[in-house]
């Protein structure tokens, strides 16, 4: 084995994974074929804008267009407009980037192309509130959302009955043109129409599943909204439209392909490594757990892998808010498995969101092993008392073990690698 410093290794893992998901060689990889008619480039996204860079690089003919992503995660256009918008909870920004992007694909015709470039994170960046509703009303849902912890499927499937531009009412806006959408997955089982929630993508989630999934996770939303929802307004368009039938979907990026090259990497440096999955889902502290409990197995009696192993997962937990403290599920995964592995010599492990951060602080995760804890308490940190109040980020940045790699340009869910030596 030729690691020497956990910590280089492990980004060094991170940094395989985003280039597996490098925009530029992606969309290359993808291109539609030019049209008899105009270009138009619309996206949504959290690596909308490096994307968009990656196609104006790639794509010779001439185009018109206009992207959002998030404050901080733009990128230099010369041909395509960057907006940028608050995230996770949506402003008036965003709003004013959906109604341009909606104005952006009127009046096209059978001859026209639009290409759509969407990341995880659109959802948040493309407020479009329905019927009577406003902009308050969609923040305050995304807040109940955010604290309910429910997976992403079942956010997004609420979210397109709220709105005028997801759940493929941004493709079907454009039509007749044809609507080619590359798509980077940051969502579990990589369903392209749960990403962004599907601005340019139907699916079949109704409103039924929508008011089962309010009902089961207890949300509290505004009386206008649950109006809305209850009426058949709110039915969003069904896969079979035709104003869907000449689309096309590409998904050019997801956490699967760069958990391969993370495990690439790692077999380069000389340490063998397994993949548990790509979709896990639940809650953020409990996932942490049962890694703990694995790696534990692993460091302490050699099974069910043999020393020295990398464990790789994807997928996209959730934290359900007990408090208002600081930090976001893959630092609050990694103090619940800092709490399990405590005291356990020979385990590292990094926890990050592929898209450079987690929740909303600068970081995009942490780092953790055997003394994180007892570190944390000669720091004058309870560590337990840190994940009861939601408080990983606090707990991590007094011992230094934050990872702030900056915004990536992609999104596809998050990585946990686990080194047992």
């Amino acid at each position: 084995m030729t690691v020497l410093d956990p910590k280089t290794f492990l980004i060094s893992i991170f940094d395989a994974a985003i280039a597996a998901a490098d925009p530029e060689r992606t969309i290359r990889d993808h291109l539609p074929a030019k049209p008899k008619g105009r270009t138009i480039v619309i996206g949504a996204g959290k690596g909308s804008a490096q994307m968009a860079a990656a196609f104006e690089k790639v794509w010779d003919g001439l185009i018109d267009g206009l992207v959002v992503t998030r404050y901080g995660y733009g990128a230099t256009c010369e041909r395509i407009e960057i907006i940028e918008a608050a995230h996770p909870v949506p402003d008036a920004a965003g709003l004013e980037a959906s109604r341009r992007l909606l104005a952006k694909v009127q009046g096209l015709t059978e001859d026209d192309l639009v290409v759509a470039l969407i990341s995880g994170g659109g959802s948040a960046l493309l407020p479009s509130p329905a019927g009577s509703l406003t902009l308050a009303d969609e923040i305050a849902v995304n807040e109940a959302l955010l604290a309910s912890g429910a997976p992403i499927a079942a956010m997004n499937t609420i979210r397109k009955h709220l709105s005028t531009i997801k759940g493929g009412r941004l493709a079907a806006a454009a039509w007749p043109a044809r609507v080619v959408s590359l798509i980077v997955s940051d969502i579990p089982g990589d369903n392209p129409a749960m990403v962004a929630s599907g601005p340019t993508v139907p699916d079949t989630g109704s409103r039924a599943d929508a008011l089962a999934s309010i009902s089961a996770y207890g949300m509290k939303l505004p009386a206008s909204v649950m109006a809305h929802i209850n009426s058949p307004a709110a039915d969003a368009p069904s896969p079979d439209d035709e104003r869907f039938s000449r689309n096309e979907v590409h998904l050019i990026a997801s956490a699967g392909v760069s958990l391969e090259a993370a495990a690439a990497e790692a077999k380069r440096q000389g340490v063998e490594a397994v993949i548990l999955s790509d979709a896990i889902e639940g809650e953020a502290r409990e996932v942490g757990g049962v890694h703990a409990a694995i790696a534990r197995e692993v460091a302490t009696r050699n099974r069910p892998f043999s020393k020295p192993v990398l464990v790789l997962s994807g997928g996209e937990t959730t934290v359900t808010l007990r408090a208002k403290g600081k930090g976001g599920r893959n630092s609050e995964f990694l103090l619940a498995f800092a709490i399990g592995i405590n005291g356990v010599e020979g385990i590292h492990a990094l926890a990050a969101d592929t898209d450079g951060i987690d929740g909303s602080e600068d970081n995009a995760g942490a780092f953790a092993d055997g003394s994180t804890v007892s570190r944390m308490r000669s720091a004058g940190v309870d560590a337990k008392a840190m994940l009861a109040g939601n408080n990983a980020w606090t707990a991590f940045n007094a011992v230094g073990d934050l990872f702030v790699p900056g915004p990536t340009g992609t999104n596809v869910n998050d990585l946990r690698a686990i080194l047992i030596r």
